[in-house]
């Protein structure tokens, strides 16, 4: 069995470097010097970083905005983004639609009936709204069933969502939808 190393004796005073080195050399600092240290603006309080901050900003969001209106991918909402999405968009855009024109005709029909109140006009006129909305519906089935069989031959298979996607784009006025029209009424996308 090995025996143990014999112990040292160390019983002498340690020196004042060491005490030094031990211990920190200064003192503890308050609570409220080290929240002070520790203090610090998350955003630039100067009025020349907000300045700056705020037109870096602004110019981000043009950019994002001239990009979205010119259909660039990147800045895209998720519903607009694909090839897919960008086919149908192009088809919608390439045609005359009866949901462009529901919203200044509902507005016609709605002034008739205020002005006409009590008469007869006012009945055709709503009479008419819903004729009109039925024929909006079926236009927007028959450009259905067109998108669907171009799609399917083109890509495979249709993107979920496309139906709803059909209607929000064909209820919007031309001049109002975003991304922009990037093709003009009878320039068909290609297959």
């Amino acid at each position: 069995m090995a025996k143990a190393a014999p112990k040292t004796n160390t019983t002498a005073e340690p020196s004042e470097e060491e005490l030094l080195e031990a211990g920190k050399g200064r003192p503890t600092p308050s609570r409220r010097e080290r929240e002070a240290a520790n203090r610090r603006p998350l955003v630039g309080n100067t009025p020349v970083d907000k300045k700056a901050a705020r037109a870096r900003l602004n110019s981000e969001r043009e950019k994002a905005r001239v990009g979205m209106a010119n259909g660039e991918e990147r800045y895209l909402p998720a519903k607009d983004r694909g090839e897919q999405r960008r086919f149908v968009r192009d088809t919608i855009d390439s045609r005359w639609n009866v949901g462009e024109v529901l919203m200044p005709v509902l507005v016609v029909f709605l002034i008739v009936g205020f002005v006409a109140a009590q008469t007869a006009a006012a009945s055709y006129a709503l009479l008419l709204v819903w004729a009109f909305v039925a024929l909006f519906l079926l236009d927007c089935v028959i450009l259905w069933a067109i998108l669907r069989k171009k799609l399917t031959a083109k890509f495979g298979s249709m993107q979920k969502g496309t139906y709803l996607y059909i209607l929000t784009r064909t209820w919007q006025l031309r001049f109002l939808r975003l991304p922009k029209p990037q093709v003009k009424r009878g320039q068909h996308p290609a297959l």
